[in-house]
């Protein structure tokens, strides 16, 4: 399996060589590119053959990082984007146009320590997914009366970890259950949340399921824990 290729945007010297450093620590990770502002990040980014890009939300200079990912999507429409941030607040993901979305994550930076959370940030942006922070996740509620809401206490466990980016079978393994049951469930969820599931549908259903779940969630102090 070829290494996923990843950009580093950071203005801050000290994270961007820890980042540089956890980074380089992963077999299935190549670091191709490092830089410290959102224009030199524009120019040289598309040139580097980059699989995800990292950016600090917020970056110094005219351009934060969620409008630096924006505009590298718009002539690199497959590059994967992972904000990084100190701020528990993901939401903006659901501003965006829900063509675009699909290949963002949204990583605190206190979680990049966390190899297994780094991973599935940056390798579900690649592959196309949305992707939250697990600590985020446990801190949101369903809104009251949502179609969220009404999902059932398992149904609601499962989607929390899809939300976290955890695949059909790592969400079965973490369960205890069959992976055809998470398939199944899965089903029921996208039929309660109104999920497009055709194939002729312009986003994922497991994205538009993730959109919908910070649509129709709010934030609440003091997250629970997802073990």
């Amino acid at each position: 399996m070829n290494p996923v290729r990843v950009v580093i945007v950071e203005d801050e010297p000290l994270y961007r060589g820890l980042l540089e450093h956890y980074l380089g620590r992963h077999d299935r990770l190549e670091v191709v590119g490092v830089y410290a502002d959102g224009a030199s990040a524009l120019a040289g980014v598309p040139s580097v053959s980059a699989d995800v890009v990292t950016l600090d939300i917020e970056l110094a200079g005219e351009l934060d990082g969620i409008q630096v990912g924006v505009a590298l999507r718009k002539t690199l429409p497959n590059l994967g984007i992972v904000i990084l941030s100190n701020h528990a607040d993901p939401r903006f993901l659901g501003a965006l146009p829900r063509e675009v979305t699909s290949g963002w994550s949204y990583l605190l930076k206190k979680s990049v320590s966390n190899t297994e959370t780094l991973d599935r940030a940056l390798e579900g942006a690649a592959s196309g997914t949305v992707t939250l922070d697990p600590a985020i996740v446990a801190g949101m509620r369903p809104n009251p009366g949502s179609p969220l809401a009404r999902l059932t206490r398992r149904q609601r466990e499962i989607m929390e970890l899809v939300a976290s980016g955890l695949t059909n079978a790592a969400i079965a393994e973490r369960l205890v259950i069959a992976e055809k049951s998470v398939e199944n469930q899965l089903t029921n969820i996208y039929g309660e949340l109104s999920v497009d599931r055709h194939e002729s549908a312009t986003v994922h259903p497991r994205v538009s399921a993730v959109l919908t779940y910070l649509k129709e969630s709010r934030l609440q102090s003091g997250p629970r824990s997802l073990a």
